[in-house]
């Protein structure tokens, strides 16, 4: 199924306002631009950094730019597409900031 973004608007907002970020982000659209998933299994092969988080959140944390950024997303699997909406967007260090507050499962900043 191909990706459907929700709020993409909203990685332009982050790469306006971090303009360092900008080409590793272009780079991670352009995967998602390709991609092809079925499963949560299929996310972890485009993206073998991508760490599926626990407790049934249904929910995805790409690392994106080396490991510079993280961006929390919550997935589902529709008819046709899969959708993913934008939790949370930040560097690594902010991001090791909510998994210290576990935070990591319930964020929703967007």
């Amino acid at each position: 199924m191909k990706v459907h973004v929700i709020k993409l608007k909203t990685i332009h907002n982050y790469f306006s306002s971090y303009t360092n970020s900008k080409s590793s982000f272009m780079i991670w659209l352009k995967f998602i631009e390709k991609a092809d998933w079925n499963s949560p299994k299929d996310m972890i092969d485009t993206f073998g950094n991508a760490d599926i988080l626990g407790n049934g959140t249904e929910r995805i944390v790409f690392n994106i730019g080396g490991n510079r950024y993280r961006m929390i997303c919550s997935y589902y699997f529709g008819n046709k597409n899969i959708h993913l909406y934008i939790n949370w967007i930040g560097t690594h260090a902010e991001y090791n900031k909510i998994c210290d507050a576990n935070l990591q499962y319930t964020i929703n900043k967007y």
